[in-house]
């Protein structure tokens, strides 16, 4: 019998497609009709990049692009610790590996610490790429569910503690949310502390939307800051949004544990080095004023609250106004928001103008959970959000009238 010639991965064949870019094609293919896309499927800012983090790329004057050290250059690991000292965080450059990525923090640290078969619990809708990591790993994921009614705030403690199993080896999750904006308050984190405390799991906290936080009584609270689980705690950090430097590529983990720590490094000597060029600009942006972040936190606020309005006048739709990042996870009136996401790219158009969302389903793992929700990322300056919102608003009217 002839011998099949392609043959892959079992991990690779259930490897799932990313419902931010799946669709990328039909959006290529719009455009090549002469339609405007509005691109809200992906967290790309249109926020002006930092000068001084744009002039290290363009004024990088060495006579060869070297390899920098496999943990990160060292006035940069430096550089990240300073900023967390002005967020009254302690934190050495010891405590700090730089990664190719917030994605290679995360691959980084669900390698250290799990195996085939282990477990991670991820309250859920959650970032798309947690799954395609823990598939790539060969990691279960146990999926805690939240309710859009409670803007997808965590449960008690005693339910988050009955999922922990004896393969379970983390909670992961992203506060500001991405999908959801959410951003747990205090009394939240003790309560995984406590699940922590109780278990000796690992408590893996995704921190890279930090500065956007809106509208809270409280400050941010970093996992760093909870003292009784030190050693249990992992952060996964990126300049991407930060500085609006998403293809730079640089991202960094931080744990007081040495031990996990010394696994991880042997991953990051396997890889070689994070990018050498994009970590000199990226300690050029650590380095500059915090008060960077008030303009830009302003103007995401407006844009949020622009969404919000524009949502708010579209019959049958539910949502909750985002505490942090720029996302909304929005229900809306319609069964199938893959096929919408669809019809919008292929199907329809409002003065050459059309709008591109990410499908709810895939920041899911419950099967059937998130066919009604698409996420939107207000990434746009305000007057294009408005117009991208009128256009939602008749695509879905005009999907409807093809449903009947």
């Amino acid at each position: 019998m002839e011998a099949e010639i392609f043959s892959f991965s079992q991990r690779g064949e259930r490897m799932p497609a990313s419902p931010i870019r799946k669709l990328h094609g039909m959006a290529e293919a719009a455009k090549k009709r002469g339609i405007k896309v509005y691109h809200l499927n992906i967290g790309q800012p249109d926020i002006v990049t930092p000068e001084p983090i744009i002039k290290e790329f363009t004024c990088f004057e060495e006579k060869i692009l070297e390899y920098s050290p496999s943990t990160g250059i060292p006035s940069l690991r430096e550089a990240i610790a300073g900023y967390f000292s002005r967020h009254r965080i302690s934190v050495h450059p010891d405590d700090i590996i730089v990664t190719t990525g917030g994605s290679e923090a995360l691959l980084f640290s669900l390698a250290a610490i799990c195996d085939p078969g282990d477990e991670i619990i991820i309250p859920e809708p959650f970032y798309a790429n947690y799954l395609g990591f823990a598939t790539m790993l060969s990691i279960k994921i146990v999926p805690l569910p939240t309710e859009i009614t409670n803007g997808f705030h965590l449960p008690v403690r005693q339910t988050i503690e009955k999922l922990v199993t004896p393969r379970t080896r983390a909670i992961l999750f992203s506060s500001p949310g991405n999908p959801t904006g959410t951003v747990f308050l205090r009394k939240e984190l003790e309560g995984l502390a406590d699940v922590v405390s109780r278990t000796g799991i690992y408590l893996i906290a995704d921190e890279v939307y930090r500065e956007f936080v809106y509208d809270l009584d409280t400050d941010y609270v970093s996992v760093l800051e909870l003292a009784e689980i030190s050693d249990h705690v992992i952060v996964t950090d990126s300049i991407s949004k930060r500085f609006s430097s998403c293809g730079a590529r640089i991202g960094c983990i931080i744990s007081r544990n040495q031990a996990f720590l010394h696994v991880v490094e042997k991953f990051a000597q396997a890889r070689l080095s994070p990018p050498t060029v994009g970590q000199i600009a990226a300690e050029a942006g650590y380095r500059m004023d915090p008060s960077y972040f008030d303009p830009i936190r302003n103007e995401y606020k407006k844009r949020r609250d622009t969404v919000a309005q524009g949502l708010s006048v579209i019959p049958g739709t539910s949502f909750r106004v985002p505490e942090g990042a720029f996302y909304f996870m929005a229900k809306l009136p319609l069964d199938d928001a893959d096929n919408f996401c669809r019809f919008l790219l292929t199907d329809f158009t409002q003065d050459a103008k059309t709008v591109m969302l990410a499908p709810g389903a895939g920041f899911y793992f419950t099967p059937g959970s998130g066919a009604d929700e698409v996420r939107i990322a207000y990434v746009l300056k305000s007057e294009k959000l408005a117009d991208a919102m009128d256009i939602l608003r008749r695509g879905i009217e005009a999907y409807q009238a093809l449903m009947v």
